[in-house]
Formats: structure tokens, sequence, C-alpha cells
């Protein structure tokens, strides 16, 4: 397992936005976090990527709402949804500026 987690830099997609504009995205740094979330490197994970850990409360939330069907569950998803965009929006303008 953790032959094929070392390998997986080879497999990340590269930011076309970044290869066109010389300039990060507010999805860039995602994958790499992905993967340090995977080789175990949690707080390196977190200053790659910050909204990483609430993107995946997120979506975890939305995949058990989906099956449970909360009855606040939408407000909940919103609410998160919210959170995630402040933190990719604040993050990004902190790494432009």
């Amino acid at each position: 397992m953790l032959f094929v987690i070392k390998g997986i830099d080879e497999y990340m997609l590269p930011c076309m936005w970044k290869k066109t504009f010389n300039v990060d995205c507010m999805g860039c740094g995602m994958q790499r976090s992905i993967a340090l979330i995977l080789e175990g490197e949690f707080v390196a994970a977190l200053y790659m990527y910050p909204a990483i850990y609430t993107l995946i409360a997120m979506f975890t939330f939305l995949l058990i709402h989906l099956k449970f069907h909360f009855k606040n569950g939408h407000k909940i998803l919103l609410g998160l949804f919210i959170l995630n965009i402040s933190i990719i929006v604040i993050s990004f303008l902190i790494k432009t500026f």
C-alpha cells in the first residue's frame, strides 16, 4: 500500500489555469493535499489546501444525507458549502497577495 501511495504523484493532473496564466487557481493544491492525507501528513495537508478537511466533512455529510434524508440536512449542507467557499476564497486571496 505504501508503494502505491508514494507513486501517486506521477498520476496527478496538471493545473491548466496555472500552465496558461502562470498563477495558481483556487483549486491548486487539492490533489497534493489528498496525497499528503494518504501519506499520513495531516498538518501538511491542511497547509497545502486549507479547505481540505471541511470539504471532506461536507462530502461525507452529503453521502450520509442522501442515504438517510435528514430533516434539516439541506441547511447543514448549505452552511458547509458557504464555509468551504469562504475558506477557499480567503486562502486564495492570502496566497495571492
